[in-house]
């Protein structure tokens, strides 16, 4: 069966544009359209497609209302479309949040062209996102100011942009877990107490929701240098980096060349380039994204740096995304003694970069998005 798609976006040559592509591919049909988000919200219920490919900019209704509200009443695996600015990928952010899986870059441009690399990418992701998990681990009510860690004494939260919207709350049951990659034991208080120099993520879709659910949790005196890879495009980078360090108690920025590994800190990899660790001087170093690599950042990379650099003494975690970006750098840290978490399933937006971890028997422990913030806490002894 094909998977059924409805395309809503209020320019009627990107909506034909849009069906053209998806309909070129047996393994994908579409089942309508819609100009606004009001349609979209009255066809999502009608039509009840596999995925809906989403604008954001619309009359009637934007794309984040039109989404809330199909989240609300039919939750359905949603596509954005993005615009490559900072505004772009502050709104993408919000959709991300609002329940939408995954973005891609919108251009009238590329979309008139022949076939090639951008309609390819579309069905391929169009056919990913319909086997995603609709709301898992989009419960982030820990983030609202009744249950965010108390600031440690003698500092205080950044406020919050008013712009920024509040987490959803609903909960999606989740799927009964499989034996093969039950969750483990938690890992026993303070046993990476002592150990662990640096804790690293590593992530693409789904992420976003992820590093903020962990990340929102964890306190301003929280004692280790943090890195993430999140695949991402590099005008997005910053927006997150922005977003983060707005909602969380530790510092949160987008990485630079040279910056310093310091405890409470985290650093985002920046989009487009290579985030590695320098061995001898506790920084990082930021790098020209190799074209023979598929992943701009890697987490891979990163991974690899970081083992040769502080040895056993790395947590690497590894959350929701598609693909195997991760394992190879999980290789090289449990070569060099140190230790790797993977996401549960059930808990993933995308099972497949912590799906390779676990098949390749690389993880000493999988967990479930809700428990790693307090797990690390709990394995540092803190």
């Amino acid at each position: 069966m094909p998977v059924n798609v409805l395309v809503v976006d209020d320019s009627a040559f990107f909506r034909q544009r849009v069906t053209t592509i998806l309909n070129s591919d047996p393994r994908v049909k579409v089942v309508g359209t819609a100009e606004n988000g009001q349609v979209a919200i009255e066809k999502a219920k009608q039509l009840k497609p596999d995925v809906i490919t989403m604008d954001y900019e619309m009359p009637v209704l934007n794309g984040i209302a039109a989404l809330t509200e199909i989240m609300r009443s039919c939750p359905t695996p949603v596509l954005m479309f993005s615009s490559l600015t900072y505004e772009g990928a502050r709104i993408t952010l919000e959709a991300l949040e609002a329940g939408a899986v995954d973005y891609l870059p919108k251009s009238y441009e590329r979309m008139g062209k022949g076939r090639g690399s951008l309609e390819q990418v579309l069905i391929e992701r169009v056919l990913t996102v319909s086997k995603s998990r609709v709301g898992a681990g989009r419960s982030l009510g820990s983030t609202t100011a009744a249950s965010r860690p108390e600031p440690s004494p003698g500092s205080a939260a950044r406020p919050r942009s008013a712009s920024l919207r509040q987490p959803m709350s609903r909960e999606i049951p989740r799927a009964p877990k499989s034996p093969a990659v039950a969750d483990s034991p938690a890992p026993r208080s303070g046993s990476l107490k002592g150990k662990t120099k640096l804790v690293i993520f590593g992530t693409s879709t789904g992420g976003p929701v992820a590093i903020q659910k962990i990340l929102t949790r964890l306190p301003a005196s929280f004692p280790l240098p943090i890195l993430i890879v999140q695949h991402m495009p590099k005008t997005f980078t910053g927006a997150f980096a922005e977003r983060l360090n707005q909602q969380c108690q530790i510092q949160v920025r987008e990485a630079v060349d040279g910056d310093q590994l310091k405890p409470g800190v985290a650093l985002l990899a920046p989009g487009g380039e290579q985030m590695m660790v320098d061995p001898r001087q506790g920084r990082v170093r930021i790098m020209a994204g190799d074209e023979r690599l598929n992943y701009k950042p890697s987490v891979d990379v990163t991974f690899g740096s970081a083992a040769k650099a502080y040895g056993s003494n790395v947590l690497g975690i590894v959350l929701t995304g598609m693909g195997a970006d991760g394992r190879d750098g999980a290789r090289m840290l449990k070569n060099s003694g140190s230790t790797i978490w993977a996401q549960n399933e059930q808990s993933c937006v995308i099972y497949g970069m912590p799906q390779a971890i676990a098949q390749a028997k690389l993880a000493d422990h999988i967990v479930d998005l809700d428990d790693v913030s307090n797990h690390i806490k709990s394995a540092l002894g803190y």
